[in-house]
């Protein structure tokens, strides 16, 4: 029986924008286990975003649990929630959100300055580590300017593994990508994957939901679907149908 990382009972978020009350989520429960790959779909107002901010202990349920590697989030302080993102989840971002006159290896250290046993040739050698499992032994001291999209994403995803987190929050990660980078990007994912890392990716994109072994789909605010892919295709695969580009 492998562990369950996340689980959401009945979770219920209302906003009150002037008279009214928007539900953004309606009561929706689901569990994600350790070493799934999970994405959640939805088009626009169907409560991805907001599901997203809550798994990413970025807002609280109106009402409903939360537990995230069997910690409740009920009833947290801003600073716990702080230290429960900080060292249980990995984000990556649709817009890398690098800091633009830094080294990639400095970036992907940042989440490890705020942790106090880690001692600075520990953070130095993780963050090296982070980054040869992306692919980017090569370019520790390239500062984004100097790399492309996809390896500035590759950058954003080795900041997400540095804190050892128990889960990987991907927000539309491909998003700014184009269909060859993306599916670079799917298949390393693919790889963390088969590592036993589990992922959670929140997009809009059908085919991105043919990489993961399970998809979730959200409208006006419940779960309409939630089923195990069958047929997961291979995002390295698909890359080498591609037709080769010129350089």
């Amino acid at each position: 029986m492998s562990k369950e990382i996340i689980k959401i009972q009945d979770l219920k978020r209302e906003f009150t924008m002037g008279n009214e009350t928007v539900h953004a989520l309606r009561g929706i429960s689901f569990t994600i286990k350790e070493g799934e790959f999970v994405t959640i779909m939805g088009s626009s107002g169907s409560g991805k975003s907001t599901m997203l901010n809550i798994l990413g202990c970025l807002d609280q349920p109106t009402s409903g649990t939360y537990e995230i590697d069997g910690v409740s989030m009920k009833d947290l302080s801003r600073n716990q929630l702080a230290t429960i993102r900080n060292e249980k989840i990995g984000f990556i971002f649709q817009s890398y959100n690098l800091l633009a006159r830094t080294s990639a290896i400095e970036n992907v250290e940042l989440p490890l300055l705020y942790n106090s046993a880690v001692s600075n040739e520990e953070r130095r050698e993780r963050a090296i580590h982070a980054l040869q499992m992306v692919g980017l032994g090569e370019r520790l001291y390239h500062t984004p300017s100097q790399l492309s999209g996809g390896q500035q994403q590759r950058v954003a995803i080795a900041r997400s593994l540095v804190n050892n987190p128990v889960m990987i929050l991907a927000d539309e990660a491909t998003g700014n990508l184009d269909t060859r980078t993306s599916y670079e990007i799917m298949s390393l994912f693919q790889d963390l994957n088969s590592q036993g890392i589990t992922i959670t990716f929140v997009t809009h994109e059908p085919d991105i939901a043919t990489f993961s072994n399970r998809t979730i789909v959200l409208k006006d605010g419940n779960i309409i679907q939630d089923y195990k892919n069958n047929n997961i295709q291979s995002a390295a695969a698909e890359l080498a149908k591609l037709p080769q580009q010129d350089h």
